[in-house]
């Protein structure tokens, strides 16, 4: 007569379903898998504080570049205004001087269309390799955003399988003894779920601002290919200017 109360109170003793309780509760594998979605979605927070910083500072370099690309009339002139600002923008600016250079002694025996032709070539591998040093590490959240949703998952298949085989051993149905094991595997995709939707809405926003990053190179790009057509015209007309003042 003792003995049946205080089985039936053991089979409905409340489980301690807080996520730390069932964290702590749960089998080794689900909490590795547990482990490594707090994992991934710390790397996610840290990637966009830092990238989000990188790419506010690079916007405001490029954009200051571009201005005075824009204000300038000569090549030589967009040079001294940027100085030695270590941006692409004046990386854009000094190859078109390097290559200016490097063409001067040809440009009186043929046309200028070669010089446009190289510079363009430079200034394009200037934006290609500033595009891709501003999108590092916005993989490593499309793959988070991508796969933890599935790591979540398979977390609560095993979660889930434990319990079944826990309950086939107590050999009982009874809610409190099924729930925990349930709860505790369910925590896991909700963990994968809190991981990805993050990461993924992370992602498109930084593929937004590097595109409009992008296209602000492109814009002093164009500025700086107008100056050196500028310059090889100016460089045809002062001659004949002097002709004539002769």
């Amino acid at each position: 007569m003792e003995t049946g109360p205080s089985t039936a109170t053991s089979l409905t003793l409340p489980h301690d379903l807080s996520p730390w309780g069932m964290f702590m509760a749960a089998d080794i594998v689900v909490k590795a898998v547990m482990i490594g979605l707090a994992f991934a979605s710390f790397v996610t927070w840290t990637i966009w504080l830092a990238k989000s910083l990188e790419i506010l500072g690079g916007k405001l370099r490029a954009r200051r570049a571009a201005q005075a690309i824009g204000n300038a009339a000569t090549l030589n002139q967009a040079g001294r205004a940027l100085g030695h600002n270590g941006g692409p923008g004046a990386l854009l600016v000094r190859a078109a001087e390097e290559e200016t250079a490097l063409s001067a002694g040809s440009l009186d025996h043929v046309s200028g269309d070669g010089l446009k032709e190289r510079v363009t070539s430079r200034l394009s591998r200037i934006e290609a390799a500033a595009a891709r040093r501003m999108s590092r590490g916005t993989g490593v959240l499309a793959t988070i955003g991508s796969t933890a949703p599935f790591v979540g998952l398979f977390g609560t298949v095993w979660g889930i399988m434990n319990a079944f085989i826990g309950i086939s051993q107590a050999q009982t149905t009874n809610l409190a003894v099924v729930a925990p094991g349930i709860a505790e595997a369910l925590l896991a995709t909700a963990m994968g779920l809190v991981a990805a939707i993050p990461a993924v809405v992370i992602y498109n926003v930084f593929a937004r601002s590097i595109a409009g990053y992008r296209q602000i190179l492109a814009d002093a790009s164009a500025g700086v290919e107008r100056l050196v057509s500028r310059d090889l015209d100016f460089r045809t007309v002062a001659p004949a200017k002097q002709m004539a003042a002769e």
